[in-house]
């Protein structure tokens, strides 16, 4: 176990060659968001650059980066802190998630192929095996894989990059009520491909802001009971 709190396994390897810096970024973003690195975790530069194996100058860059974008607060004479977030933030985010993915289900449900069904049975099919084997980290992946996948399926180019703007915070915000959530998330994934499949876009619409409301739910009634 390293001092800052991370498993040796849950440390990404670098790929090179490629943006140092870039690859530094991203690494240290996604252990954030799989709450390796947990929210009000001290983050040492020293540390993190020996688990990356990289100098001190990429993770220092990738730290001003990531607290430019609200992942890291950076607080003087103390050093780097990963982002604790307000539940007002956690609100914002997954109401603008809802409004979008509501939107999405309903033009899934229109444009939807038999593939794109396929798939969708897939993922849901892969995120109940992994809340069988209690495996969070392939559940969130399976989670934003399927609604990644619905997203496709509406067909809104626009729509889908405004998604990809929110998709990392929803995973970051939804990993900790990953268990609680359980199998119940995928049987309401379940009524969602039913409904996408009936071609019933009120049904999809109604279905996922359900789903969406109660995830929200569960985040602020585990916030407080921390």
């Amino acid at each position: 176990m390293l001092s800052s709190g991370l498993s040796q396994g849950s440390v990404p390897k670098l790929q090179r060659p490629g943006p140092l810096r870039e690859q530094v970024y991203e690494a240290l973003l996604e252990l954030i968001i799989t709450r390796s690195l947990t929210p009000g975790q001290h983050l040492v530069e020293t540390e993190l650059a020996g688990h990356l194996g990289v100098s001190r100058q990429p993770v220092r860059e990738a730290l001003q980066r990531l607290n430019t974008e609200g992942w890291v607060d950076l607080r003087p004479a103390q050093g780097a802190f990963v982002h604790e977030p307000t539940d007002e933030e956690a609100d914002q985010l997954l109401v603008v998630r809802a409004l979008l993915e509501t939107e999405a289900a309903r033009l899934a449900a229109a444009n939807a192929t038999s593939k794109g069904l396929e798939r969708l049975e897939e993922l849901c099919e892969a995120g109940e095996a992994a809340v069988t084997a209690d495996d969070v980290d392939a559940v969130v992946a399976a989670n934003a894989a399927l609604h990644a996948c619905v997203m496709e399926l509406a067909g809104n180019a626009v729509l889908a990059e405004l998604a990809r703007q929110v998709e990392r915070r929803v995973r970051w915000y939804y990993t900790p009520v990953a268990r609680q959530r359980g199998m119940q998330s995928w049987v309401e994934h379940r009524e969602l491909i039913a409904a996408i499949a009936e071609r019933d876009g009120e049904r999809a619409q109604q279905v996922m802001r359900v789903h969406t409301e109660h995830t929200r739910t569960s985040y602020h009634q585990r916030s407080h009971e921390d």
